[in-house]
């Protein structure tokens, strides 16, 4: 059983991403359960098994701890990590191949909460891993996509968990831009080049920092994800099968 993990920073596509994966899940006939993590979500673009907000909401918060809406969202968070024994509970009772987990829509709520990494050691860290969503928008010009390499670094870093980076929304990118940000992620000079004609390099990021985090594995190419398509679905799977399944196939029910 597989535990993915979806994370990024707001509107890059984190929830599509769960309920795209899940339709997948579906044709395949694979057994799946969704699990969301973020109290503050208003509509969501599948139904989960498991929803944090069967137990609060964020305008309850706001409204029990007389707290505004980012107070809320870190209230919230934390109390995420409270019921952690029903979710598990409620986990266990189903039976899945692969648990898609929507984390909340602020990457920081998740990613520099203790509290998240109690989530993730409870509910079993050994069969997990973190799909990092890329936003397009941000991932066009060569300071925001150097940023959000960083930033999936250090996601990376704070949880320890296998990965996988994922241009989200890729369907919404003219080819050339698609194509740019692609080879920007390939790990050569293409981006240490676009950064240095943006006058971006701020004297401290340099080639070397590249080349370092190359070494150690966090600068990978990024996957294109379309939830529209279905266009790096099964690459990601495939990745998971991998790492977790030893290469081999699930069976369909």
């Amino acid at each position: 059983m597989v535990k993915l993990y979806a994370v990024g920073t707001a509107g890059s596509g984190k929830s599509t991403f769960v309920g795209a994966f899940a339709e997948w899940m579906e044709v395949q006939g694979f057994r799946y359960s969704i699990i969301n993590l973020d109290p503050g979500a208003d509509e969501l673009p599948y139904e989960p098994d498991i929803d944090i907000r069967q137990w609060f909401t964020l305008p309850e918060i706001m409204k029990e701890y007389g707290l505004g809406p980012n107070g809320a969202q870190i209230v919230g968070a934390d109390m995420v990590a409270l019921k952690i024994d029903d979710i598990k509970e409620g986990l266990e009772r189903t039976s899945y191949d692969y648990a898609l987990i929507d984390t909340p829509g602020q990457l920081e709520l998740f990613a520099f909460r203790e509290s998240s990494r109690h989530i993730t050691e409870k509910l079993g860290d050994e069969d997990a891993m973190l799909a990092f969503l890329f936003d397009p928008v941000l991932s066009r010009e060569p300071s925001g996509f150097a940023s959000l390499l960083m930033l999936s670094a250090t996601v990376h870093f704070r949880f320890h968990l296998p990965f996988v980076n994922l241009l989200g929304k890729s369907d919404l990118l003219k080819p050339e831009d698609r194509d740019m940000i692609l080879d920007w992620s390939t790990g050569d000079d293409s981006l240490y080049n676009a950064l240095r004609e943006q006058d971006d390099m701020r004297g401290s990021f340099n080639f070397e920092m590249f080349k370092a985090m190359e070494n150690i594995g966090t600068y990978r190419k990024v996957i294109p994800l379309s939830s529209v398509t279905g266009e790096g679905i099964p690459d990601i799977y495939s990745i998971a099968q991998g790492i977790f399944g030893a290469g081999e196939d699930l069976s369909a029910d």
